[in-house]
């Protein structure tokens, strides 16, 4: 319903290999962890960005997207659905080519603002689900 499977197929494999990753922290048994680690196995960079700013899968953290000095592709959010609009939109003025709302984050809203903008957006899927059904 939030993405076409053409959308996913060109965020994952079209839209550029660096990936923040929004509530990403060394919490192992968060799910932001896991998928982190997924998208550095499918050759995506993944960019940690929490208000810890820790090092996470051997990359340099940052408190917010803002503090990224260098260009994202794609942000994944990981964060509460009533912030994640917020993310969105930081996400498309920072520049992102497409942002991806984690399993269980929807903010409808948000999702007509991001592509309105000209982003592209998938809401309520999980890239570590969706990568090995790509054909």
């Amino acid at each position: 319903m939030y993405a076409d499977e053409e959308t996913i197929r060109r965020i994952l494999t079209r839209s550029g290999d660096t990936w923040a990753v929004v509530g990403l922290s060394n919490n192992e048994s968060r799910a932001a962890h896991g998928v982190a680690r997924v998208l550095q196995a499918y050759g995506k960079r993944i960019v940690p960005v929490h208000p810890k700013a820790e090092t996470v899968h051997g990359e340099k953290g940052y408190a917010s997207l803002a503090d990224v000095p260098f260009d994202v592709d794609v942000v994944d959010v990981f964060v509460n659905s009533e912030l994640a609009g917020d993310v969105a939109d930081e996400a498309v003025a920072k520049g992102a080519k497409a942002v991806w709302f984690q399993l269980g984050v929807i903010d409808e809203a948000a999702y007509d603002r991001t592509r309105a903008a000209g982003v592209d957006m998938v809401m309520d899927r999980c890239p570590a689900i969706e990568f090995p059904t790509l054909r």
